[in-house]
């Protein structure tokens, strides 16, 4: 069943994240803000992608010298996504 999750980036244009998914694969994404294009291109790239693979992919990219960036903050998203649904099972 497919699920979303949405995610307030910090330090960065856009302003909201929403990931859908489907047990560990990313359905859709969608954002509010920021680079339209290039977050356009990384939809198009992570859909159909593995949570996990996502995460190891862009984690620590930096956008001028913020610290993170959009592909960051969606791994940060996607990793609070993660520990979420393993809470929810204990």
């Amino acid at each position: 069943m497919k699920k979303t999750f949405t995610y307030t980036p910090q330090y960065v244009c856009s302003r909201q994240m929403n990931i859908v998914y489907e047990d560990d694969t990313i359905v859709d994404f969608k954002v509010v803000g920021g680079c339209h294009g290039n977050l356009q291109g990384i939809t198009a790239l992570i859909k159909g992608m593995k949570i996990d693979d996502v995460i190891n992919k862009l984690s620590g990219i930096n956008c001028h010298g913020r610290g993170t960036s959009c592909p960051d903050q969606l791994a940060k998203a996607l990793t609070q996504l993660k520990a979420q649904n393993l809470e929810g099972r204990k």
